[in-house]
């Protein structure tokens, strides 16, 4: 899907999507802060680690502010889980996984694969595989990798460049998304 086709994504289209497996809420807006504007004057993040078996489900904005107690937490179990390290976490990019979730309109906590990543397991992953980028998003603490049980690849990359607020990237093989709050454009397969 490019630039152009994600931009152009329309509340039908998206429903088309989810109509294979479920039908579920599509979108409003046009961007990830826009859309959880209509959620209310709360926003709420909930995610697992595989990795640490870790669980956060935290409402980390109120009425147009965010909870720093709450943004320390995220920070904390999206830090990277083979050296230990921290990075704030750009709460942009917390904004935009909120906001696929709601637009999926799922209870499933999102599974956490990649949060945070220093230079040292970036540098690692990248010997390992193609597809890590050098100068990756995750080590700025802008970016995740994602997966929900009961949505396919297709369908969270659906949701996520509905946001129309980022990079998201297809990872059909590996089984997920990529999200990130760097200039909006898509990739994968």
């Amino acid at each position: 899907m490019t630039q152009l086709d994600s931009a152009k994504l329309s509340r039908r289209t998206l429903l088309g999507v989810f109509a294979a497996t479920a039908t579920v809420a599509a979108p409003t807006f046009s961007k990830a802060a826009g859309f959880l504007r209509g959620a209310g004057d709360i926003r709420r993040i909930s995610m697992y680690s595989g990795r640490t078996g870790e669980k956060i489900d935290t409402i980390y904005w109120v009425e147009g502010e965010y909870i720093k107690d709450a943004l320390k937490e995220i920070t904390y179990f999206m830090r990277d889980w083979r050296t230990d390290q921290l990075m704030g976490i750009d709460a942009r990019t917390i904004d935009i996984t909120a906001a696929a979730h709601r637009l999926m309109d799922v209870s499933e906590p999102y599974m956490l694969l990649s949060g945070y990543r220093s230079p040292k397991t970036n540098a690692m992953l990248r010997a390992r595989s193609s597809g890590v980028a050098k100068n990756s998003l995750h080590m700025k603490g802008q970016a995740n990798d994602l997966r929900l049980k009961s949505r396919s690849v297709n369908q969270i990359y659906a949701a996520a460049c509905a946001c129309s607020a980022g990079g998201v990237g297809k990872y059909s093989r590996s089984n997920f998304v990529h999200m990130d709050c760097g200039p909006v454009r898509t990739w994968g397969s």
